[in-house]
């Protein structure tokens, strides 16, 4: 990572956020309302199909101190996961990196964006192959995902600005992620991914094979480079 900020080059730090059921629901934490004035929630935690459930996923510009957070209507997959990834750069990334040749990334070991995920590293290769950049993957051993940046530079923070908020709906959810800010000068984008992602989306040996990724020296099961193909 230290090569990569010195030389000027995005990294950013990924994870999927606690999925949120989207309703009237009790919020832990306080919020200050008039006296005897509490604002109702449902006694039950049960979800609401016609409401849904958001499915935060975050990227953390570790240089920048801004974030980009795409809330999913659907599945948690690593299509999703990548998707976000593509929007921030789009949105936040390019304008802020536009002589970027790589992008540093680093993950927890598990869930949509996890070292075995087949999906996530195919997805990947496409992402490198669209914005032409060289894509390095970093994750971190599997029971240290506390150390990921996101968690606690971005994530707690959300936490913190919705706590005792019910999260009544999908635009109250982007609001609230947006309207976080830090004394150190935190900014956050947000928008909701409408789109479906199916579960249990198979890659075949071929389409790995077909992968242009090196694994690396040190632990290439966790760590590993993915370039662009020639078109």
């Amino acid at each position: 990572m230290k090569a990569a900020l010195a030389a000027g080059q995005p990294a950013i730090s990924v994870d999927t956020k606690k999925k949120e059921l989207v309703g009237d629901f009790k919020n832990a934490g306080r919020e200050l309302r008039p006296k005897g004035q509490p604002e109702p929630v449902r006694v039950h935690d049960f979800r609401i199909p016609e409401l849904g459930r958001a499915v935060p996923y975050g990227v953390y510009d570790i240089t920048g101190n801004t974030g980009w957070v795409s809330v999913g209507v659907d599945h948690d997959t690593a299509s999703f996961a990548v998707n976000a990834i593509r929007s921030w750069w789009r949105m936040m990334g390019r304008d802020r990196y536009p002589d970027a040749r790589s992008l540093l990334i680093t993950a927890d070991c598990g869930g949509s964006n996890g070292a075995r995920v087949r999906l996530w590293k195919r997805e990947l290769q496409s992402l490198a192959d669209e914005l032409g950049l060289t894509i390095t993957v970093c994750h971190l051993p599997p029971g240290t995902s506390k150390w990921n940046k996101i968690e606690h530079r971005l994530f707690s923070f959300i936490t913190q600005n919705w706590r005792g908020k019910p999260l009544v709906s999908y635009q109250a959810i982007v609001q609230l992620i947006a309207s976080t800010t830090t004394r150190t000068g935190l900014n956050i984008k947000c928008t909701i991914d409408p789109n479906a992602y199916p579960a249990g989306v198979k890659v075949t040996d071929a389409e790995m094979a077909a992968l242009n990724i090196k694994p690396h020296e040190f632990h290439g099961e966790w760590n590993y480079t993915i370039a662009p193909r020639p078109p």
